[in-house]
């Protein structure tokens, strides 16, 4: 496999972990916005230190497919 083929299925896989985090983001802040009134006090702060750590993520991985893009152009 050439250089070229392992950077583009690199970056591939990238995006799919983004957008399975990005999914998985949107459809927390779904359950905190609909169970804010009922859940307890530690759910809800586990569900937005789960959720910022989501976006830590999804930051890291952006910037990731931001160098894989730039590694790919160069060559």
């Amino acid at each position: 496999m050439s250089k070229l083929d392992g950077l583009k299925e690199e970056l591939a896989y990238l995006k799919l972990w983004l957008g399975i985090m990005i999914v998985t983001g949107i459809s927390l802040i779904g359950w905190l916005l609909t169970s804010a009134h009922t859940a307890s006090w530690f759910l809800l702060l586990g569900g937005f230190i789960a959720l910022a750590s989501i976006a830590a993520g999804c930051t890291a991985l952006h910037r990731q497919i931001g160098v894989k893009i730039r590694e790919i152009s160069e060559l």
